[in-house]
């Protein structure tokens, strides 16, 4: 075991003596304000509260609820959604996807189980349970963890704390029906609160079919899931000691852009600690957390035509994360020094299968292990007009695998490579530097602001440790086959971000300005310098697999630039217009190329007509052509595209809300391009093009709260 092993397992070992000293007067403190300079938040189910309000880029009348968080997420200044599948997407912020945008569930990071990221972050967070996203605008502090683009957290439904001593009834329903894949999503929290105790149930339960497209349906992309927890806590004078539990379940669902699909991801999350005053202007922040994911997938299950029987498959997956956070803040909530130390413990497994044939089966990630300890120390000041926050954290990170097994029906090319792996060094070690400063100048229209960081990201288990070349590529499901190499560098970004906070009258106009210089970004290139020709071991196999031409995961230099723009005004005392724009654009510095698998230009736009308690409005989302593609990559372009859509919301009294629309009311065919490719035969989608967006469709939905 490791230094860095132990002395995490010692943390995790001391935290109920940490939390047991932790002083019963202590008084609270509010750790969960935001900065609406800051953050951005999306207000999904949840009625609007006086500090998300103004950061509310998204009124929840506007869309029907997909089961899918990410695509709602999406629709921040900036984002774009990656496809694939219904409980499967990712964020794109401002042209980096994947590990690069750090999420969060609660406050808590964790590890995906699915190799290929079926399940990103997102994927447990059911949006019929979603109170709120929390988007770090550009550049997330240092105080939220390593990553090189922005942060995200998504905020479940929880019972707030009581206003007298007795225990009160507290709670929200909600239920959500879509037309276009006969989808149903019913969950809700149930609790008691008083000032001192709060105490809550929470639940989903989604399930769809296939869904339709213009002149057919898109077939294997049913999806099921279930989620229950509960969550306590505890106020102490000016503190609150805490403890969540929840258990997800993903049955069946399909996802067409991957080889395989799910038959379940079966996960654990659990976490706790405490957050509030321990003396005057000094705070303490102290959680501890585990997330343990079980996982199988397969070409069987979903997969319409199933796979013959030489060629099937069925991989299982597990993840487990354990994590321990402490910070103290020394000061008010506007002037003060906070310091902090963290530590992720991450071991992942992969074995390869065919139902079959039990003699064939390949540990293509053998016990891939992440050990990271970090330090933070950031400070929010002022210097006349002007507010400051600077930050810098320190993190030693240590991966390694272990050996892997294989079946006696494996062939000779996969045992060659694993032979190779396990004689060479499988064991890599990174100290990486964050920086992070932000000022702005608050005024009562005008508040400019600028941003200046070095942010920096750790190879993945994957990118490093993928000795056996496969599609996983953390959900870039381009059909392309990658392999890991031992020799990445961590990516290193310099970045500046400029924009300014207008707020006058009707109208609030918010644009930002950025650039992002990345040293050894990590993408995938040709294996080596004669792609087609099958000289090597690794392409051997690759061939075998259906793909000559593998991709092996290598630092170049890249750079991404752009503009994006979150508008709100009201044009008349009970018409309002609010939207979104977005450009980035990303190439090489190393070639002349593009980079691969980045948003084109895009923008939302929303009409509201609210005449008292009644919202009626149309929403136009459209997206341009992108001719700008990696030729490294052989990306092709993508079609630009314009989709309506109707809604209406009424809010009766201050329980009930009421909401209907319907989607792509002109039926359009469209193809977003960073949705991943098709893979099912049995379906009107063919095989090798774009999985197009939703056709028509009604729906409605219904929130009580109690």
């Amino acid at each position: 075991m490791s230094d860095i092993s132990r002395r995490l397992r010692g943390l995790l070992l001391c935290a109920p003596a940490m939390l047991a000293a932790v002083p019963l007067h202590a008084e609270h403190s509010d750790q969960t304000s935001r900065d609406p300079v800051l953050t951005d938040v999306i207000v999904v189910t949840a009625a609007r509260d006086s500090t998300a309000s103004t950061d509310a880029l998204d009124p929840p009348a506007t869309i029907a609820l997909p089961p899918d968080a990410a695509a709602i997420a999406a629709r921040t200044a900036g984002g774009a959604l990656v496809g694939n599948g219904a409980l499967s997407g990712q964020l794109s912020y401002r042209g980096l996807s994947g590990e690069r945008v750090l999420g969060r569930i609660n406050g808590q990071r964790f590890a995906t189980g699915g190799p290929n990221a079926m399940d990103p972050p997102l994927h447990y967070a059911p949006a019929v349970l979603l109170e709120r996203i929390e988007i770090a605008r550009g550049v997330a502090p240092v105080s939220q963890g390593p990553g090189l683009a922005g942060a995200l957290n998504a905020v479940l439904l929880q019972p707030a704390f009581g206003t007298g001593p007795a225990l009160a009834p507290t709670g929200t329903a909600r239920a959500h029906y879509r037309s276009v894949d006969d989808s149903y999503a019913v969950g809700g929290m149930a609790g008691l609160a008083s000032d001192r105790w709060r105490l809550g149930l929470l639940a989903s339960r989604e399930e769809g079919d296939d869904y339709a497209i213009p002149g057919g349906t898109a077939g294997s992309t049913s999806f099921e899931r279930n989620l229950y927890g509960a969550v306590a806590g505890f106020r102490t004078g000016a503190g609150e000691l805490f403890v969540e539990y929840r258990r997800s379940e993903t049955d069946p669902s399909g996802n067409p852009p991957f080889a395989l699909d799910i038959v379940y991801f079966n996960t654990d999350f659990v976490q706790g600690g405490f957050t509030g005053s321990i003396a005057r202007d000094v705070t303490l922040d102290v959680r501890l957390g585990h997330v343990a994911v079980r996982h199988l997938m397969d070409n069987q299950t979903v997969r319409r035509p199933a796979a013959p029987a030489a060629m099937a498959r069925a991989t299982f997956a597990d993840a487990n994360t354990m994590t321990a956070e402490t910070s103290i803040r020394l000061g008010g909530e506007r002037r003060h020094i906070k310091l902090g130390v963290d530590a992720e413990l991450t071991d992942k497994f992969v074995r390869i299968t065919n139902p079959f044939n039990a003699g064939f089966f390949i540990d293509a990630q053998p016990q891939l292990r992440s050990e990271r300890v970090g330090a933070f120390a950031e400070w929010r000041g002022g210097a006349g007009l002007v507010e400051l926050e600077a930050g810098a954290r320190l993190d030693r990170v240590s991966e390694s695998a272990g050996l892997p097994q294989l079946g006696a029906a494996v062939p000779a090319g996969p045992r060659t490579l694993a032979a190779q792996f396990v004689a060479s060094d499988r064991v890599r070690r990174d100290t990486v530097v964050d920086a992070v400063i932000r000022a702005w100048a608050p005024g009562e229209v005008l508040t400019p602001r600028l941003t200046l960081a070095r942010k920096t990201r750790v190879p993945s288990l994957l990118e490093r440790f993928a000795w056996l070349p496969t599609e996983a590529s953390y959900g870039l499901a381009d059909g392309n086959i990658y392999v890991g190499n031992r020799a990445l560098e961590p990516e290193v970004a310099w970045i500046a971000e400029a924009g300014f906070d207008l707020e006058t009258g009707g109208l609030t106009l918010r644009p930002t300005l950025f650039y992002r210089r990345v040293d050894d970004y990590i993408q995938g290139t040709p294996f080596d310098a004669t792609p087609g020709v099958i000289n090597s071991p690794v392409e051997m196999v690759a061939n075998m697999g259906g793909d000559a031409t593998p991709l092996m995961f290598r630092n170049v230099d890249a750079e991404l630039y752009g503009v994006d723009v979150d508008f709100d005004m009201a044009i008349a005392a009970t018409v309002r217009v609010e939207g979104t724009a977005s450009y980035v654009r990303a190439k090489r510095r190393d070639i002349a190329d593009n980079l691969y698998r980045v948003a084109p230009a895009s923008g939302r736009l929303a009409f509201l007509w609210q005449p008292g308690a009644f919202t009626l409005g149309a929403e136009v989302n459209a997206a341009a052509r992108q001719g700008k593609v990696s030729a490294t990559n052989s990306e092709a372009p993508s079609k630009g595209y314009a989709v309506v859509g109707l809604f209406g919301e009424a809010r009766l009294g201050d329980r009930l809300t009421l909401a209907a629309g319907v989607e792509n009311l002109f039926d359009t065919l469209y193809r977003p391009h960073l949705s991943g490719f098709s893979r099912v035969g049995a379906s009107d989608v063919p095989v090798g093009t774009k999985q197009p967006g939703a056709g028509r469709g009604v729906w409605a939905r219904i929130g009580f709260d109690f």
